[in-house]
């Protein structure tokens, strides 16, 4: 974007949370936010981070009286930095996400007082989990906005669903990194690893929503039909269950733990077929990912796991007998691999080249 001769300013909403609170996020695997950086810079773009203080009563707060609390926390972001931002003369405002505080919600209280338009993109759980608690905020925020950038399709239906009307909607995926995320040499990778047999990896966090709590049944149907190494890759509060369980299966079963981003494409190499059986996503990066190192894909059917798939893997349906039907689709990859090449270019037309073409083609309309 800096190419295009755009300036930019990005400010990152954190919660400042007390001991008490990083102590129950934590046990329910919920990310804990460092305060301590405040403002960075990198490829000459000013990014500085502003924090919401949090105690238990915050949080019961924004259980019981959602609008009521977000509408305060919108208070007192604008207030942090309202004469910054006047000064800097902006054109647009772009808010990522609707979590909490929802960011749009921000974005529309500075467009109303700035007299610019505002933009929203929606991940997918803002949508799916927050938008039922209060729909019709959302509704008003998404109606306001110039535009509402959605990843997926199946995340602007869900929005729908809650009486959105979609009248101002895009949609524009997630991309990928195709620097980073390439083929490597896999037997050599596999040799390195210690695997000796086909790699059926899964990655990301080990919580119920990506329904990790099932891998040990989906890996034994697996391996009860193909003998088969095992790669996870993450973390979570569920990590110790699956461990054990994966252990009285008798699997080969390896785990990482969280690796660095820049690392994960090592061992996405390595495998045969990822696998990502969630019970809900937005629009899963880790598909083009593991499609830019040529290693197909077996997913639900949930959120936009089947959009990011598309024909570089299989889309199991939920329903009776789930994880069985799961492991069907993996061993059919196992015994019918899906041409390398053909994933490979398929994640490059979601290279993050193509996919801020597309929003700076939106940011054009307003200039």
């Amino acid at each position: 974007m800096k190419e295009k001769n755009l300036s930019f300013k990005v400010y990152g909403i954190i919660p400042d949370d007390t001991v008490l609170v990083k102590m129950l996020k934590k046990r329910s695997g919920k990310k804990i936010y460092d305060t301590s950086y405040t403002h960075f810079e990198t490829e000459g773009i000013d990014y500085e981070y502003l924090s919401i203080k949090r105690n238990i009563f915050n949080v019961f707060k924004e259980r019981l009286q959602r609008e009521k609390t977000f509408l305060k926390y919108n208070e007192l972001i604008f207030n942090q930095i309202y004469n910054n931002v006047k000064r800097e003369n902006f054109q647009l405002i772009h808010a990522h996400g609707m979590y909490e505080p929802p960011a749009g919600l921000i974005a529309k209280h500075f467009s109303e007082k700035l007299k610019i338009p505002y933009i929203i993109t929606c991940h997918g759980s803002d949508v799916n989990y927050k938008m039922p608690l209060t729909p019709q905020l959302y509704i008003d925020t998404f109606e306001q906005a110039a535009k509402v950038l959605f990843v997926s399709n199946a995340i602007l239906n869900k929005a729908k669903s809650y009486g959105y009307s979609g009248k101002n909607a895009v949609i524009i995926p997630n991309g990928v990194n195709i620097d980073l995320f390439k083929m490597l040499d896999k037997e050599k990778i596999k040799q390195e690893l210690h695997f000796i047999r086909k790699v059926v990896g899964f990655v990301g966090n080990l919580l119920p929503v990506k329904r990790a709590d099932k891998l040990p049944e989906i890996f034994e149907e697996i391996n009860q039909n193909f003998e088969t190494d095992f790669l996870i890759i993450g973390e979570g509060r569920l990590k110790n269950k699956i461990e054990k369980n994966c252990r009285k299966k008798n699997l080969n079963i390896t785990f990482t733990g969280k690796l660095p981003h820049e690392k994960i494409s090592y061992y996405l190499n390595a495998m045969d077929v990822l696998i990502l059986p969630s019970r809900n996503e937005g629009f899963p990066c880790v598909v083009l990912e593991a499609q830019a190192c040529g290693v197909p894909v077996v997913g639900s059917n949930n959120g936009g796991i089947p959009e990011a798939i598309g024909e570089g893997g299989i889309v199991v349906n939920e329903g009776e007998n789930f994880e069985k039907r799961f492991a069907e689709g993996v061993i059919k990859i196992l015994k019918n691999p899906i041409d390398k090449n053909f994933l490979r270019n398929r994640a490059t037309e979601y290279s993050w080249n193509n996919i801020t073409k597309m929003e700076f083609d939106i940011y054009q309309n307003f200039f």
